[in-house]
């Protein structure tokens, strides 16, 4: 189904609602209603979701309909932003950044804090103001390096963006551009050294430690991921058919969050994962139910990749980290990479939200194989390198197998374990984009090419766009 076919579908459901709202509430109880709803999205509670409802709402949708609508809304991804665009006579309009698209949602509450209207509808894309000016550390030596920065001072002169640091391999030649501040106002650009959260880019780090596993003979792809679980969680009839190939592709069933994630004693919004222990998530998994059968269909999903490195981690018999320096951080040199942020080292870009303001760093426990990691760009640029490289080092190997294909996702796109892979001018390129509360990452490759390209951000505007066309440009640059 197209966003389209999905927002016409919610829209239609939806638009009776508008002759029923309550009477005006002020904007800070709507955002707090607000607020409750896009948790529930991003871990896809529909019924939760329908529990919040006025009682004129629920008698104009039944349950099971509105489930069903709820389950096509999922399929665009989690919530990455939300800015409210206006709010008149008791209706908020928020502008609301799905992974794979951008809505408008209409919000409506009543004196109980109930919703009494909620109606998703297509958007027009938004030109934030402008930065009058953006330091910058840039040398252009040809029309590439020119595109290059045009497209990335379009987004590092938004109001709300922080620094950004790219990398960019063509024909054998490596560029870096650095852009806006590190920490607002301290003047200071980012280099290849400084630190920023990768969030889920770690799930393709994630993925070659499976794959060296695999490789080893520790495990296969299509063992059952029960065979090295508690027997308490195993006994779970929904996960016998779960294996490691089915989370390592999304394809496993496990939603995009656990619904215990915000349940957890010192649970705070604002570090999501920090408290979510293995205690936690094998209690959640004691009682799932998935979506739908594995290998069924794509359903991204953080618990899934939080999951599989709590189970690498059980066969290794190692810590996530230790392994993870043992297998390829020590190998590649890569020395910033890490799952703590040491506030000691002042080589670190603070985070930040949508609207500019400095946002709490993000820490993972159980969670940290989906999207824990921190890094800085000369890492990551070791790490793209040896994807490059024609595989002799057990690392390089693993890294080769989480290229190779495991499923098909509609349209276009391809996916090994992690990578998202597609295709222009008969060139396979490899991507995959990674978002925490104050950052934003992406990293793509070209491997026939030995094209790299890479973005970090210190803001949770979103980079994977323009990383992707960047990569494409790239590609199709002689």
């Amino acid at each position: 189904m197209t966003i389209k076919q999905i927002s016409l579908c919610i829209g239609m459901m939806f638009l009776l609602l508008h002759t029923v709202f309550a009477q005006s509430e002020d904007e800070r109880k709507n955002r707090a209603v607000y607020n409750r709803i896009e948790f529930l999205i991003n871990t896809q509670q529909a019924d939760s979701i329908y529990a919040l409802a006025a009682p004129s709402f629920q008698e104009a949708i039944s349950k099971e309909a509105f489930v069903s609508t709820s389950t096509k809304l999922f399929s665009l991804g989690k919530i990455e932003n939300s800015t409210l665009e206006k709010y008149s006579a008791g209706v908020a309009l928020y502008r609301v950044s799905f992974a794979s698209a951008e809505m408008g949602l209409s919000l409506a509450i009543d004196s109980t804090m109930k919703y009494t209207g909620l109606m998703f509808q297509p958007i027009d894309a938004k030109q934030g103001p402008k930065k009058e000016t953006v330091i910058a550390q840039v040398e252009t030596k040809n029309p590439l390096d020119f595109f290059v920065d045009s497209l990335a001072r379009s987004y590092a002169e938004q109001q709300n963006a922080q620094s950004l640091a790219i990398a960019v391999i063509h024909k054998n030649k490596l560029n870096k551009f650095f852009y806006g501040e590190t920490a607002k106002g301290n003047n200071t650009l980012p280099d290849g050294n400084t630190l920023y959260e990768i969030g889920s880019v770690t799930k393709t780090i994630t993925a070659s430690l499976l794959a060296d596993l695999v490789n080893k003979g520790s495990i296969s792809l299509d063992d059952t991921i029960t065979r090295f679980l508690p027997d308490s969680v195993a006994m779970n009839p929904a996960l016998q058919k779960i294996t490691f190939k089915t989370l390592a592709n999304h394809t496993s069933g496990l939603p995009r969050l656990a619904d215990n994630a915000d349940k957890v004693a010192k649970f705070n919004p604002a570090d999501p994962y920090a408290v979510y222990d293995r205690k936690a998530l094998f209690s959640f998994l004691k009682h799932v139910k998935p979506l739908r059968a594995p290998e069924e269909e794509f359903e991204y999903s953080n618990v899934g990749y939080g999951l599989l490195g709590e189970l690498i981690s059980i066969i290794s018999k190692k810590p996530y980290m230790q392994l993870l320096k043992e297998q390829m951080l020590v190998p590649l040199e890569m020395s910033n990479t890490t799952d703590k942020i040491d506030l000691k080292n002042k080589n670190i870009a603070k985070p930040y939200n949508k609207n500019g303001e400095e946002v709490p760093h993000w820490n993972f426990q159980a969670l940290v194989g989906a999207g824990g990691l921190k890094s800085s760009l000369d890492d990551l640029l070791r790490y793209t390198i040896a994807q490059l490289t024609f595989p002799e080092t057990d690392i390089q190997r693993a890294m080769h197998l989480t290229k190779q294909f495991t499923y098909f996702i509609p349209p276009n796109t391809d996916i090994g374990l992690a990578w998202r892979m597609n295709m222009i001018d008969d060139q396979i390129y490899f991507h995959h984009t990674g978002a925490t509360g104050g950052y934003n990452s992406f990293v793509g490759f070209v491997p026939d090419e030995k094209a790299v390209v890479i973005m970090l951000a210190n803001s949770e505007l979103s980079v994977g766009d323009i990383g992707k066309k960047l990569l494409e440009k790239v590609l199709t640059t002689k």
